[in-house]
């Protein structure tokens, strides 16, 4: 069993675990439940690009940075000009928690995106009412039937979704679904390992559609440039900024770099 396979496993035991805790009708009852999203696919076609992650730890590289406040990294990252935050809420392999997300709600006026592995209609409420704007659906655990369905849920709610896929074949499966984005994951969840040449090879089989987003592993605003001439419009950055003893102040100066290259 792969690290992948096993946090999917625990996620089911999780949920089932949450849905005992806080029903459904607790969930739409929340004051943010009622909350009119803003579009992190739009923010990304008229700003930096940039989706700027909350991310104490990961399975891959263990500690990234345990000692901040998030209201605060969230707070730098809007004043540094991200065009969305991208908040993990997976609490045994990465640290985080649905407080975090709410936390970062309260802090910004930009879009949120609950990153976590979605599996069941319930997680999709659950980011709803604690304030997220837009959902991410993994292609690599998820049937088409169920990828198609958990979009269905989130637009019906008012979010957007972001689509990850590794290789062609989850791109072929992610094709009717109802996303904004597609995002190309450059880190295989099996191996680790990064490569940048992953977007670049899927950027061409992407329909025009969807916004197309590259994943992990980019640290360099040049990497950035040579992604927009794929056609890429979203770039979710967490490692590189989080790693720092202020997330916000190196996203800004990432930016301002990347302001006057492109």
């Amino acid at each position: 069993m792969n690290i992948l396979d096993k946090i999917i496993a625990d996620k089911f035991k999780e949920v089932e675990l949450k849905k005992s805790l806080i029903p459904v009708p607790q969930l739409e009852n929340s004051v943010l439940f009622k909350r009119e999203c803003i579009s992190l696919a739009e923010n990304l076609k008229k700003g930096s690009g940039i989706i700027a992650e909350h991310k104490r730890r990961s399975p891959s590289k263990s500690v990234i940075n345990q000692s901040l406040n998030v209201q605060e990294v969230a707070k730098g990252y809007e004043e540094a000009g991200v065009s969305g935050i991208s908040v993990l809420t997976d609490g045994k392999y990465f640290g985080g928690s649905l407080e975090d997300l709410l936390y970062a709600r309260a802090s910004v006026e930009i879009p949120i995106l609950r990153k976590e592995f979605m599996i069941d209609e319930y997680q999709v409420l659950e980011a709803k009412s604690f304030g997220a704007d837009a959902i991410l659906l993994i292609a690599a655990v998820l049937t088409e039937k169920q990828l198609i369905y958990l979009a269905d849920i989130a637009k019906n709610l008012g979010m957007d979704v972001l689509l990850e896929i590794h290789n062609e074949e989850e791109l072929q499966k992610s094709l009717k679904v109802n996303a904004d984005m597609i995002g190309v994951n450059n880190r295989s969840l099996k191996t680790f390992e990064v490569s940048i040449d992953t977007s670049k090879v899927l950027a061409k089989l992407i329909p025009d559609e969807f916004v197309k987003v590259s994943e992990s592993g980019i640290s360099s605003t040049s990497a950035i440039a040579d992604l927009k001439s794929y056609g890429f419009k979203g770039f979710l950055i967490g490692e590189n900024f989080m790693k720092t003893d202020n997330p916000g102040a190196a996203a800004k100066e990432f930016i301002t770099e990347l302001k006057s290259i492109v």
